[in-house]
């Protein structure tokens, strides 16, 4: 039995979770053919010739090829990467390559980027909202966070009685609701909100 075999229920697994972006080949150095293929989308048969190039002592190939880039035959761009298969006594006996379709990805981050680039924002008109006191809590504790390195759930319960503090003397409960809505935004009751105030 080919002792390639071993390796194929791996590249079967990668390209099973990596569906339906990655396909993954074997190849069989000895015979310079494609051992396996799964998710196969470069239109290559089991068979065929994997067109290495020659090298003398495949045993000096490195454990694993730096990333590097394909065009399949659809113009798509793939990322691929390849690692060295070996057998017990440490022999190089094949290749797995994984060849990744970033082409969906890149349509994507093409879209995004030139719609975050594209929305010509402006500062906020003063017209809208320009009393909202719930969007001013927010900044300040979302800045607060970030002084401190935490995110709310992991904010010590001395630390939310200093951030209370602080939005005390910013003048954050003079509107009517914020003792309720602080209270909310911090998982605390009312009464604890009072009691650091006091």
């Amino acid at each position: 039995m080919n002792k390639l075999h071993v390796h194929f229920a791996t590249a079967k697994a990668l390209s099973t979770i990596l569906f339906p972006f990655a396909e993954v080949v074997i190849h069989d150095l000895n015979t310079n053919s494609i051992a396996a293929i799964y998710n196969n989308f470069s239109k290559r048969n089991v068979g065929d010739e994997s067109l290495l190039e020659n090298i003398d002592d495949f045993n000096k190939l490195p454990e694993v090829f730096p990333l590097y880039s394909k065009i399949n035959w659809n113009g798509r761009k793939m990322k691929s990467i390849s690692a060295t298969l070996r057998d017990l006594k440490g022999n190089a006996i094949g290749l797995m390559c994984i060849n990744l379709d970033i082409s969906k990805w890149e349509e994507l981050h093409q879209f995004l980027g030139s719609w975050l680039h594209g929305l010509n924002e402006q500062p906020q008109p003063t017209v809208l909202f320009k009393d909202d006191w719930r969007e001013r809590i927010n900044i300040y504790v979302s800045e607060y966070l970030t002084k401190e390195g935490v995110d709310l759930k992991q904010l010590s319960k001395e630390k939310k009685r200093a951030l209370i503090l602080q939005l005390h003397a910013e003048g954050a409960f003079k509107a009517k609701n914020a003792a309720h809505y602080i209270a909310d935004v911090l998982d605390l009751s009312r009464a604890t909100i009072y009691n650091y105030l006091r």
